[in-house]
């Protein structure tokens, strides 16, 4: 028995999760975990799962809460992920907040040794230096969720890194894969919100859209995989079948396929090292797809792309700039503040207007972040 947390288990990737600990029952216990404000998705898990720790993010609900379950214990806002993240009876703590909120958890639970299921890859695009350092002083795994370095994770198992050429990441090209830049002037967020494959939380689906998410990915994939930039590839591919490969110096390519299901990444990293049945998933039929597609990244037409790389390569406080610049951006879309193009040229001006500070600790980090968002809201704002 394996016992879980989870961070942001009324999102998509968090109900995911709850639908696989349901399945396996025998195997996992959900002993904690935190929501926003969905406080009636959060009763639900509560009643169903009977955990021991619960955060919210509003301290009301959390009172309201702790009236109507008295036997579990109730936090809220930052300091309950964090009590939610070191809770002493999980096992693996499941990252799965959107945004850079989930960092200082992240680390906590490292500090805590736990095993972390992580499907918040801002954390690792914020501060990947500090994370990896930490899980390496604590001997902590870091199983990736996210189906692109799942697939990456997987095709690696028994392999040895000396003899990597090369990772291709796959990008099924989001909502607007068959639009020109022309078209993109007057995209509603509800056009953004539609992707063909995949069913995501509004700000993933949106990154999908911008293909900030693969540029994220990027930075992610050579955090989790200690390889630089010019050894990690993405590959457009509509149909999502083919999650990632990686390619050795000996010209072999091993690919990991499936149907588009993030409950098989998800269970993976909570069953890893063995793997578990998971009947309810659709099983790939290549006769039924008939044929696979494959297209180059176009850098000029995901121009967020190029940015990733370049914050990456660059280093030090520059990807926390490009997280924090894109994440206010965005929440800026969804509200109908911008227009979709105007998403780039927000994160294009918080890159050229920062001065790079190598080798970050996290007060630094943590400024630099809230500096790159109010400079963001003053562009807003002015």
């Amino acid at each position: 028995m394996k016992n879980i947390s989870i961070l942001g288990a009324t999102g998509s990737i968090g109900i995911q999760t709850l639908d696989i600990i349901k399945e396996h029952s025998e195997s996992f216990k959900l002993t904690s975990f935190s929501a926003g404000r969905n406080i009636e998705l959060a009763r639900k898990i509560i009643t169903e799962f009977k955990p021991s720790l619960v955060s919210v993010q509003n301290k009301t609900d959390s009172e309201r809460l702790q009236a109507e379950f008295p036997g579990i214990k109730f936090y809220w806002g930052s300091d309950g992920l964090g009590m939610v993240a070191s809770d002493g009876r999980s096992d693996i703590l499941v990252n799965a907040v959107v945004g850079s909120v989930g960092l200082k958890p992240t680390l906590e639970a490292i500090e805590m040794g736990k095993t972390i299921a992580l499907a918040n890859k801002e954390t690792l695009v914020t501060a990947g230096h500090l994370v990896i350092s930490a899980a390496k002083r604590n001997g902590v795994s870091l199983l990736p969720v996210d189906s692109e370095h799942s697939a990456i994770f997987q095709a690696l198992q028994g392999e040895n890194e000396k003899n990597i050429d090369r990772l291709i990441i796959t990008a099924s090209g989001g909502s607007f894969r068959d639009r020109t830049r022309d078209e993109l002037e007057n995209v509603t967020v509800e056009d953004a919100l539609n992707h063909p494959n995949w069913s995501m939380g509004a700000k993933i689906t949106i990154d999908s859209a911008t293909m900030m998410n693969k540029g994220l990915e990027v930075i992610e994939a050579h955090w989790l995989f200690s390889l630089p930039y010019k050894q990690i590839d993405v590959l457009l591919h509509r149909e999502s079948i083919i999650h990632s490969m990686v390619e050795f110096h000996d010209s072999s390519i091993i690919a990991q396929l499936g149907s588009p299901d993030m409950r098989v990444p998800i269970q993976f990293a909570l069953s890893y090292p063995d793997r578990l049945p998971l009947p309810s998933s659709k099983r790939l039929n290549l006769a039924e797809v008939g044929k696979l597609h494959f297209q180059e990244m176009d850098f000029k037409r995901y121009r967020c792309m190029q940015f990733a790389y370049d914050a990456g390569k660059a280093g030090g406080t520059a990807p926390t700039v490009l997280n924090a610049a894109n994440e206010e951006a965005v929440a800026a879309f969804l509200a109908g503040r911008i227009q979709f193009l105007e998403i780039e040229t927000l994160i294009e001006k918080a890159l050229e207007a920062h001065e790079i500070q190598a080798d970050p600790d996290l007060e630094t980090i943590l400024g630099i972040d809230a500096q790159a968002r109010d400079f963001v809201r003053s562009l807003l704002d002015s």
